[in-house]
């Protein structure tokens, strides 16, 4: 397969040049011009950020794509699916509630923002995967489907299982309605260690699902594997290493629906994939909350093909320096620690990420050769 394109540029702003203007630049170098946007309707894929977490990314950047979307003709809208566990983006109307709060509003972006599942996440499409081995119809949010043009705006983060969230996790999983995030995730259920467990509840917190149960005379933690979906939430929210999962390949089956569900909402149709390596949390910004970043600031990295544009990112930050005492540092630090050799599982062991790229490059999702072309 041919070497597919990434452009990237730094965080490096020129005299009278913000960052908003510069991604401007770079979408244009990379070829956005060359889609048919002129009167169709664009849908701009991104994560608004959970309440209370601050590393999602700014507004400005997503006006900058939408704005350039209407200079050349498209009619954009902001858009992201409900989730499946309890938080600020579980239907329609509090998802949106916290996209205002957290600075998307038509004034500040520049055009409206449309829930992709409806109220109460319901409204998707069965889409099939062509050549998929794990996920043959999968079910997407509609409006992302209705629009006529896909574009991606992705926060390059770290992430609790998947290693990281770059463009696939993005737009696979970001793109699946309540169902079809369940559907992704259901894969191995999590079991407690009663002996880690100290009943502080955090974890229940988490699950929206009914699927942990509080025994109240142990006053330990159990799962309800009749209701438990497989999230991961409560692996997370548990301070303690007291949950983790019964099946030692859930996320490498989690990755590979993922990319599944990525090649149903962008096969055979115009694209567009912008990622953003800044603020690289070492957690999902579906948190309440952000630590402080594992890697610095790296740049802004553009691809028609969404593969590819992961491979790029995924290659710059294992290049990169952790920064002093982040989680990635922290452990690094620990004499008892077991190197990796990887940032993202060094920053969370029990992750794993390369399962996704190497599935999306055999169902054909794009290409993990490419050419990095900068732009000063």
């Amino acid at each position: 397969m041919e070497k597919s394109k990434v452009y990237y540029t730094d965080f490096h702003a020129h005299l009278g040049e913000g960052l908003p203007t510069k991604l401007k630049r770079l979408v244009k170098k990379a070829g956005i011009e060359d889609l048919d946007l002129d009167g169709k309707f664009v849908a701009i894929k991104m994560h608004f950020g959970e309440l209370g977490n601050i590393s999602y990314l700014r507004p400005n950047y997503a006006k900058a794509i939408v704005d350039v979307v209407k200079e050349l003709g498209g009619k954009p809208f902001l858009t992201d699916c409900n989730t499946m566990y309890p938080g600020s983006r579980k239907n329609a109307l509090e998802h949106l509630e916290c996209a205002w709060e957290n600075g998307f509003t038509p004034l500040s972006v520049g055009c409206p923002i449309i829930i992709g599942d409806g109220l109460k996440g319901t409204d998707d499409i069965e889409v099939p995967v062509k050549g998929g081995e794990y996920v043959k119809n999968a079910k997407i949010g509609r409006a992302v489907m209705d629009a006529d043009v896909f574009i991606s705006l992705t926060h390059f983060k770290g992430h609790e299982m998947t290693g990281f969230g770059g463009t696939i996790k993005n737009i696979g999983m970001g793109c699946g309605s309540r169902a079809g995030k369940v559907e992704q995730h259901s894969s191995g259920l999590p079991h407690v260690d009663p002996e880690k467990c100290r009943g502080c509840k955090l974890c229940l917190r988490e699950c929206a699902n009914n699927g942990l149960q509080f025994d109240e005379e142990a006053k330990k933690m159990t799962i309800d594997s009749k209701n438990c979906v497989g999230c991961g939430r409560c692996v997370g929210a548990c301070n303690f290493d007291a949950i983790s999962f019964n099946n030692d390949h859930a996320n490498e089956i989690l990755n590979c629906r993922m990319a599944e569900y990525t090649k149903a909402v962008v096969d055979g149709r115009e694209q567009f994939h912008i990622s953003l390596i800044v603020d690289v949390s070492p957690n999902c910004d579906c948190h309440a909350e952000n630590d402080i970043p594992i890697l610095p600031n790296i740049g802004m990295f553009v691809s028609k093909d969404p593969l590819a544009l992961d491979q790029a990112c995924v290659d710059a930050c294992l290049k990169a320096t952790p920064m002093p005492n982040s989680q990635l540092a922290k452990h690094l630090a620990d004499p008892n620690f077991e190197d990796q050799h990887d940032h993202f599982r060094n920053s969370t062991p029990e992750s794993e990420w390369r399962s996704c790229l190497d599935h999306a490059a055999k169902i054909g999702l794009g290409s993990r050769e490419y050419e990095l072309i900068e732009m000063k």
